[in-house]
């Protein structure tokens, strides 16, 4: 099934009928194959482009280029069901998405027409570059640099953490064309051929081992003037605007990914019996998967609440992004590492998946700004001016 219906047009039974083919692809492409990917640390292109067939390559890019034209609603929806079947391979695509929602929002059509046909059918794939070896949070901080050389710019810098490094056919780029600080960065579309840019070696991590990571190396890369994403200096106000979307996004791997954990811990200890009784029977372990279940319905909720509000472009829509990815990457992980906790050392075994999904969902309080970073994204928001 191809998902081309605007968000606007939906009616109930055309997004359960969406869901319902996403969930179907999760539980067939990805679930069976979880494991093995993640002990081969291999990156499973075929299924990523049949996830692009499925319309799942530029969920909230519009029609025109061959996105699906959804809201972020939806989008929430759809990474959470596909991170039951792989947290990792989920998250590699709600990356993906955040590029090309990138080009269809601030490129211009000449930019849009090269890229996004092929973006959103994820023949071609996308990453976004703005981490730098000695700049992470402070992301205003990046080094790398973009001079101007007639009608060409010429790129020079090292991209750390890249998820897609080396398998991606376009990088956005953040690289300083003026000034320090915020004002001083602009975004570039470098294409994978480009003269100079090169890869360092996949990085060993504690999970998402099925999506690559390497540096992305800029070593005098010349890109056309063309290449400029929006404007001169407009890179910065790009990169967070993406990353509203982006946030939101890996919170709802992190509760599909804790959801498949909680109803795997739920089956077991139905199953599980000890001193003459199932776990299910005591009292503890009912309480515990409680808990669990509240504190994964919370953050759903205030995963929706934030879509909506980027969906109506809310005046706090980033705060309210910054609260969701918080929230329900601290929960996500927590409820994984609960459901391994409840498994015993069975949940500690590969074969049992619990493990894997704690590993894959560990990150995601790192990624997209630290948690850290959201708390202070909320506290200047509420310390900030009265309007």
């Amino acid at each position: 099934m191809s998902m081309t219906l605007p968000a606007s047009a939906l009616t109930a039974d055309e997004r359960d009928a969406i869901l319902e083919a996403v969930r179907d692809f999760a539980r067939t492409e990805l679930a069976p194959h979880a494991l093995d990917w993640d002990e081969r640390k291999h990156f499973p292109r075929d299924t990523v482009q049949r996830a692009g067939e499925l319309g799942l390559g530029g969920i909230y890019v519009r029609e025109d280029v061959g996105g699906a034209g959804l809201g972020r609603s939806e989008a929430v929806a759809i990474f959470e069901e596909l991170a039951k079947g792989d947290p990792a391979i989920a998250a590699y695509i709600s990356i993906h998405n955040m590029v090309a929602w990138m080009i269809d929002a601030y490129g211009d059509d000449a930019q849009r027409n090269e890229w996004l046909p092929r973006l959103t059918a994820m023949a071609d794939l996308g990453s976004y570059c703005l981490t730098e070896p000695g700049a992470g949070s402070d992301a205003a901080a990046i080094a790398t640099s973009a001079i101007r050389s007639g009608d060409e710019y010429v790129l020079t810098g090292v991209k750390q953490f890249i998820s897609g490094a080396g398998e991606a056919s376009v990088y956005i780029v953040m690289a300083r064309t003026g000034e320090p600080g915020a004002r001083g960065i602009t975004a570039f579309l470098v294409p994978a051929d480009a003269a100079g840019l090169s890869f360092g070696p996949n990085e060993k991590k504690m999970g998402w081992n099925a999506q690559p990571t390497r540096q992305v190396i800029l070593d005098e890369v010349r890109v056309p003037v063309s290449s400029v994403l929006g404007i001169e200096g407009q890179g910065f106000k790009i990169a967070m605007s993406a990353l509203n979307g982006g946030r939101i996004n890996i919170a709802a791997c992190s509760l599909g990914g804790a959801q498949w954990a909680l109803d795997k811990a739920t089956a077991y200890v139905h199953e599980r019996f000890t001193f003459g009784e199932p776990l299910a029977e005591k009292q503890s372990i009912v309480f515990t998967l409680a808990d669990m279940a509240t504190e994964l319905r919370a953050a759903r909720a205030l995963v929706r609440d934030a879509a909506a509000a980027v969906d109506s472009g809310a005046d706090d829509a980033s705060l309210q992004c910054a609260m969701a990815k918080r929230f329900a990457t601290d929960a996500g992980f927590s409820v994984a590492n609960q459901a391994l906790q409840l498994h015993g050392g069975y949940g500690y075994l590969h074969d049992y998946g619990i493990e894997k999904v704690v590993r894959d969902l560990r990150v995601h309080q790192i990624l997209e700004g630290t948690n850290e970073i959201m708390r202070v994204i909320i506290g200047r928001e509420l310390l900030g001016p009265k309007r």
